[in-house]
Protein backbone atom coordinates (compact mmCIF):
# COMPACT_ATOMS: atom_id res chain seq x y z
CA UNK A 1 0.00 0.00 0.00
CA UNK A 2 2.80 2.75 0.79
CA UNK A 3 4.59 1.45 -2.80
CA UNK A 4 1.54 2.54 -4.24
CA UNK A 5 1.30 5.63 -2.65
CA UNK A 6 4.69 6.90 -3.43
CA UNK A 7 4.03 6.31 -7.04
CA UNK A 8 0.81 7.94 -6.70
CA UNK A 9 2.67 10.98 -5.16
CA UNK A 10 5.21 10.11 -8.13
CA UNK A 11 2.78 11.64 -10.50
CA UNK A 12 1.74 15.15 -8.53
CA UNK A 13 2.70 18.39 -9.05
CA UNK A 14 2.56 19.67 -5.09
CA UNK A 15 5.19 17.52 -3.63
CA UNK A 16 7.43 17.35 -6.83
CA UNK A 17 8.16 21.35 -6.19
CA UNK A 18 8.26 20.78 -2.43
CA UNK A 19 10.82 18.16 -3.17
CA UNK A 20 12.85 19.97 -6.40
CA UNK A 21 12.63 23.44 -4.46
CA UNK A 22 14.41 21.78 -1.41
CA UNK A 23 18.35 22.27 -0.87
CA UNK A 24 17.77 19.09 1.13
CA UNK A 25 16.02 17.28 -1.21
CA UNK A 26 18.38 17.72 -3.87
CA UNK A 27 20.77 16.58 -1.54
CA UNK A 28 19.29 13.53 -0.67
CA UNK A 29 18.56 12.67 -4.42
CA UNK A 30 22.20 12.80 -5.03
CA UNK A 31 22.50 9.45 -3.66
CA UNK A 32 20.72 8.42 -6.75
CA UNK A 33 21.40 10.77 -9.55
CA UNK A 34 24.55 11.65 -10.97
CA UNK A 35 23.63 15.75 -10.75
CA UNK A 36 21.50 17.73 -13.14
CA UNK A 37 24.28 18.59 -15.60
CA UNK A 38 25.81 16.91 -18.29
CA UNK A 39 29.34 17.83 -16.50
CA UNK A 40 27.94 16.32 -13.51
CA UNK A 41 27.26 12.92 -15.02
CA UNK A 42 30.47 12.53 -17.09
CA UNK A 43 32.86 13.47 -13.59
CA UNK A 44 30.72 10.73 -12.24
CA UNK A 45 31.27 8.36 -15.09
CA UNK A 46 35.18 8.44 -15.17
CA UNK A 47 35.41 8.06 -11.56
CA UNK A 48 33.12 4.34 -11.59
CA UNK A 49 35.10 3.97 -14.81
CA UNK A 50 38.17 4.00 -12.94
CA UNK A 51 36.78 1.37 -10.37
CA UNK A 52 36.17 -0.99 -12.84
CA UNK A 53 31.90 -0.38 -13.75
CA UNK A 54 31.25 0.18 -16.94
CA UNK A 55 27.52 2.58 -17.29
CA UNK A 56 24.43 3.13 -19.15
CA UNK A 57 23.73 7.23 -19.30
CA UNK A 58 20.16 8.38 -18.84
CA UNK A 59 18.75 11.95 -19.58
CA UNK A 60 16.13 11.90 -17.04
CA UNK A 61 12.59 13.11 -19.04
CA UNK A 62 9.62 11.12 -20.02
CA UNK A 63 6.88 11.88 -22.14
CA UNK A 64 7.22 14.87 -24.35
CA UNK A 65 4.11 16.90 -26.00
CA UNK A 66 5.88 18.99 -29.16
CA UNK A 67 8.23 17.37 -31.92
CA UNK A 68 10.50 20.19 -30.77
CA UNK A 69 10.93 18.70 -27.34
CA UNK A 70 11.48 15.26 -29.13
CA UNK A 71 14.14 17.03 -31.22
CA UNK A 72 15.37 18.60 -28.47
CA UNK A 73 15.70 15.36 -26.77
CA UNK A 74 17.22 13.67 -29.74
CA UNK A 75 19.94 16.09 -30.42
CA UNK A 76 20.98 15.67 -26.39
CA UNK A 77 21.66 12.17 -27.15
CA UNK A 78 23.47 12.72 -30.15
CA UNK A 79 25.89 15.25 -28.35
CA UNK A 80 26.25 12.63 -25.52
CA UNK A 81 27.36 10.35 -27.71
CA UNK A 82 29.68 12.07 -29.66
CA UNK A 83 31.05 13.37 -25.75
CA UNK A 84 31.32 9.73 -24.51
CA UNK A 85 33.32 9.16 -27.80
CA UNK A 86 35.56 11.87 -27.86
CA UNK A 87 36.25 11.36 -23.80
CA UNK A 88 37.04 7.53 -24.13
CA UNK A 89 34.48 6.61 -21.89
CA UNK A 90 33.18 3.40 -21.19
CA UNK A 91 29.46 4.40 -21.02
CA UNK A 92 26.29 3.32 -23.78
CA UNK A 93 23.18 5.72 -23.58
CA UNK A 94 19.53 4.32 -22.51
CA UNK A 95 16.47 6.28 -23.73
CA UNK A 96 12.77 6.38 -23.07
CA UNK A 97 11.36 6.60 -26.56
CA UNK A 98 8.38 9.26 -24.95
CA UNK A 99 11.34 11.25 -25.08
CA UNK A 100 11.33 10.81 -28.83
CA UNK A 101 7.65 12.00 -29.11
CA UNK A 102 6.43 8.03 -28.80
CA UNK A 103 2.74 9.71 -27.01
CA UNK A 104 2.46 11.91 -30.02
CA UNK A 105 3.91 10.13 -33.16
CA UNK A 106 5.39 6.88 -33.54
CA UNK A 107 7.04 7.36 -36.66
CA UNK A 108 8.50 10.57 -34.96
CA UNK A 109 10.26 8.27 -32.53
CA UNK A 110 11.06 6.00 -34.97
CA UNK A 111 12.89 8.41 -36.93
CA UNK A 112 14.55 9.63 -33.72
CA UNK A 113 15.75 6.82 -32.67
CA UNK A 114 17.14 5.46 -36.07
CA UNK A 115 19.25 8.98 -36.12
CA UNK A 116 20.53 7.61 -32.58
CA UNK A 117 21.53 4.13 -33.83
CA UNK A 118 23.31 5.49 -36.59
CA UNK A 119 25.18 7.37 -34.57
CA UNK A 120 25.85 4.81 -31.83
CA UNK A 121 27.17 2.31 -35.02
CA UNK A 122 29.29 4.88 -36.26
CA UNK A 123 30.73 5.67 -32.38
CA UNK A 124 30.81 1.84 -31.86
CA UNK A 125 28.70 2.74 -28.84
CA UNK A 126 25.09 1.26 -27.59
CA UNK A 127 21.54 2.25 -27.37
CA UNK A 128 19.31 0.80 -24.66
CA UNK A 129 15.42 1.52 -25.32
CA UNK A 130 13.84 1.50 -21.79
CA UNK A 131 10.87 0.50 -21.34
CA UNK A 132 8.00 2.37 -19.53
CA UNK A 133 4.46 1.74 -18.44
CA UNK A 134 2.40 -0.59 -19.34
CA UNK A 135 0.35 1.96 -21.69
CA UNK A 136 3.83 2.12 -24.15
CA UNK A 137 4.59 -1.52 -23.95
CA UNK A 138 3.74 -2.61 -27.73
CA UNK A 139 4.10 0.97 -29.31
CA UNK A 140 7.81 0.77 -27.69
CA UNK A 141 8.24 -2.90 -29.23
CA UNK A 142 6.94 -2.20 -32.57
CA UNK A 143 9.20 0.77 -33.12
CA UNK A 144 12.25 -1.09 -31.61
CA UNK A 145 11.47 -3.93 -34.35
CA UNK A 146 10.97 -1.05 -37.12
CA UNK A 147 14.32 0.66 -36.59
CA UNK A 148 15.70 -2.76 -37.32
CA UNK A 149 19.26 -1.99 -36.58
CA UNK A 150 22.18 -3.74 -35.69
CA UNK A 151 21.74 -5.58 -32.42
CA UNK A 152 25.44 -4.65 -31.28
CA UNK A 153 24.04 -0.93 -31.45
CA UNK A 154 20.37 -1.12 -29.77
CA UNK A 155 18.80 -3.39 -27.20
CA UNK A 156 15.68 -3.08 -25.19
CA UNK A 157 14.61 -3.45 -21.57
CA UNK A 158 11.61 -5.89 -20.49
CA UNK A 159 9.72 -6.04 -17.41
CA UNK A 160 9.75 -9.61 -15.83
CA UNK A 161 6.48 -8.22 -13.33
CA UNK A 162 4.12 -8.25 -17.02
CA UNK A 163 2.33 -11.06 -18.19
CA UNK A 164 3.49 -10.52 -21.24
CA UNK A 165 7.41 -10.54 -20.70
CA UNK A 166 7.93 -14.54 -21.45
CA UNK A 167 5.84 -14.34 -24.78
CA UNK A 168 7.87 -10.78 -25.60
CA UNK A 169 11.22 -12.84 -24.31
CA UNK A 170 10.44 -15.08 -27.02
CA UNK A 171 10.18 -12.85 -29.58
CA UNK A 172 12.38 -10.58 -29.09
CA UNK A 173 15.11 -13.70 -29.27
CA UNK A 174 14.08 -14.80 -32.34
CA UNK A 175 15.15 -11.84 -33.61
CA UNK A 176 18.70 -11.80 -32.08
CA UNK A 177 17.55 -8.46 -29.54
CA UNK A 178 19.99 -7.67 -26.65
CA UNK A 179 17.49 -7.37 -23.48
CA UNK A 180 18.02 -5.98 -20.39
CA UNK A 181 15.58 -7.61 -17.90
CA UNK A 182 14.51 -5.68 -14.84
CA UNK A 183 11.54 -6.77 -12.64
CA UNK A 184 9.48 -3.50 -13.21
CA UNK A 185 8.75 -0.28 -11.03
CA UNK A 186 5.36 1.14 -12.14
CA UNK A 187 2.17 0.27 -10.61
CA UNK A 188 -0.01 -1.42 -13.31
CA UNK A 189 -3.22 -3.30 -12.32
CA UNK A 190 -3.34 -7.19 -11.78
CA UNK A 191 -4.67 -7.90 -15.23
CA UNK A 192 -1.46 -7.00 -16.52
CA UNK A 193 1.22 -6.94 -14.15
CA UNK A 194 1.58 -9.97 -11.06
CA UNK A 195 0.62 -8.51 -8.17
CA UNK A 196 2.80 -10.89 -6.02
CA UNK A 197 6.22 -10.45 -5.25
CA UNK A 198 7.24 -13.99 -4.85
CA UNK A 199 5.52 -14.61 -8.56
CA UNK A 200 7.63 -11.46 -10.27
CA UNK A 201 10.70 -13.08 -8.67
CA UNK A 202 9.62 -16.34 -9.92
CA UNK A 203 9.15 -14.67 -13.86
CA UNK A 204 12.52 -13.37 -13.59
CA UNK A 205 14.51 -15.83 -12.39
CA UNK A 206 12.89 -18.13 -15.55
CA UNK A 207 13.77 -15.26 -17.93
CA UNK A 208 16.84 -15.01 -16.40
CA UNK A 209 17.48 -18.68 -17.45
CA UNK A 210 16.41 -18.60 -21.10
CA UNK A 211 18.39 -15.16 -21.50
CA UNK A 212 21.61 -16.80 -20.44
CA UNK A 213 21.07 -19.75 -22.09
CA UNK A 214 20.19 -17.97 -25.39
CA UNK A 215 23.99 -17.43 -26.28
CA UNK A 216 23.49 -13.44 -26.88
CA UNK A 217 24.44 -10.55 -24.74
CA UNK A 218 22.27 -9.43 -22.22
CA UNK A 219 21.79 -7.68 -19.18
CA UNK A 220 20.65 -8.72 -15.73
CA UNK A 221 19.28 -5.51 -13.83
CA UNK A 222 18.52 -6.08 -10.21
CA UNK A 223 19.55 -5.47 -6.34
CA UNK A 224 17.85 -8.69 -5.65
CA UNK A 225 21.13 -10.88 -4.48
CA UNK A 226 19.13 -13.68 -4.40
CA UNK A 227 18.39 -13.31 -8.05
CA UNK A 228 21.86 -12.66 -8.91
CA UNK A 229 23.17 -15.61 -7.36
CA UNK A 230 20.52 -17.89 -9.17
CA UNK A 231 22.10 -16.33 -12.27
CA UNK A 232 25.91 -16.72 -11.37
CA UNK A 233 25.22 -20.67 -10.12
CA UNK A 234 22.90 -20.94 -13.47
CA UNK A 235 26.00 -19.20 -15.18
CA UNK A 236 28.60 -21.53 -13.72
CA UNK A 237 26.77 -24.73 -13.94
CA UNK A 238 26.19 -24.76 -17.69
CA UNK A 239 29.59 -22.97 -18.72
CA UNK A 240 28.71 -19.35 -19.44
CA UNK A 241 31.48 -17.28 -19.42
CA UNK A 242 31.09 -13.93 -16.96
CA UNK A 243 31.92 -12.19 -19.95
CA UNK A 244 28.86 -13.19 -22.24
CA UNK A 245 26.67 -11.21 -20.17
CA UNK A 246 26.62 -8.43 -17.33
CA UNK A 247 24.65 -7.17 -13.97
CA UNK A 248 23.46 -4.01 -13.96
CA UNK A 249 22.84 -2.05 -10.94
CA UNK A 250 21.09 1.65 -10.83
CA UNK A 251 23.53 4.09 -9.29
CA UNK A 252 24.05 4.17 -5.66
CA UNK A 253 21.72 1.02 -4.73
CA UNK A 254 23.68 -1.87 -3.46
CA UNK A 255 27.03 -0.61 -3.71
CA UNK A 256 28.27 -3.03 -1.52
CA UNK A 257 27.21 -6.04 -3.89
CA UNK A 258 27.83 -4.01 -6.85
CA UNK A 259 31.81 -4.28 -5.65
CA UNK A 260 31.89 -7.38 -4.37
CA UNK A 261 30.76 -8.42 -7.93
CA UNK A 262 33.47 -7.21 -9.80
CA UNK A 263 36.00 -8.49 -7.48
CA UNK A 264 34.62 -12.32 -8.53
CA UNK A 265 35.37 -10.99 -11.64
CA UNK A 266 31.45 -10.74 -13.38
CA UNK A 267 30.43 -7.90 -15.34
CA UNK A 268 29.10 -4.58 -13.91
CA UNK A 269 26.88 -1.89 -15.38
CA UNK A 270 25.75 0.99 -13.47
CA UNK A 271 22.36 2.88 -14.73
CA UNK A 272 23.76 6.19 -14.00
CA UNK A 273 20.91 9.26 -14.61
CA UNK A 274 21.08 13.05 -14.57
CA UNK A 275 19.19 16.00 -15.26
CA UNK A 276 16.70 18.49 -13.79
CA UNK A 277 13.65 16.05 -14.44
CA UNK A 278 15.13 13.54 -11.54
CA UNK A 279 11.80 13.82 -9.29
CA UNK A 280 9.95 10.71 -10.77
CA UNK A 281 12.66 8.98 -11.12
CA UNK A 282 14.13 9.47 -7.23
CA UNK A 283 10.21 8.56 -6.42
CA UNK A 284 10.18 5.36 -8.46
CA UNK A 285 13.48 4.34 -6.42
CA UNK A 286 11.77 5.28 -2.90
CA UNK A 287 8.79 3.29 -3.77
CA UNK A 288 11.30 -0.02 -4.24
CA UNK A 289 12.12 0.65 -0.81
CA UNK A 290 9.72 2.37 1.27
CA UNK A 291 11.18 2.33 4.36
CA UNK A 292 13.58 4.82 2.57
CA UNK A 293 10.38 7.38 2.62
CA UNK A 294 10.04 7.60 6.60
CA UNK A 295 13.94 8.69 5.74
CA UNK A 296 13.75 11.30 3.61
CA UNK A 297 10.51 12.83 5.70
CA UNK A 298 13.25 13.35 8.42
CA UNK A 299 15.56 15.00 6.59
CA UNK A 300 13.13 18.06 4.99
CA UNK A 301 11.97 18.36 8.26
CA UNK A 302 14.96 18.44 10.38
CA UNK A 303 16.31 22.17 11.01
Amino acid sequence: MLRSFILYLSERNGPKRLLTGNARGRRLASRFIAGESVEDALQVIRRVNSEGFTVTLDCLGESVHEAAEAEAACQTYLALLDRLAAEKLDSHVSIKLTQLGLAMDAKLAQRNLARLAESASKHRNFVRVDMEGSAFTEATLRVFYAVDAPRDTVGIAIQAYLRRAKADVQELLKHGARIRLVKGAYKEPAEIAFPRKGDVDANYQRLTEKLLASGNYHAIATHDERMIVAATSFASSHGISPQNFEFQFLYGIRRDLQQQLIRQGWRVRLYVPYGREWYAYFMRRLAERPANLLFLVRNLVRR
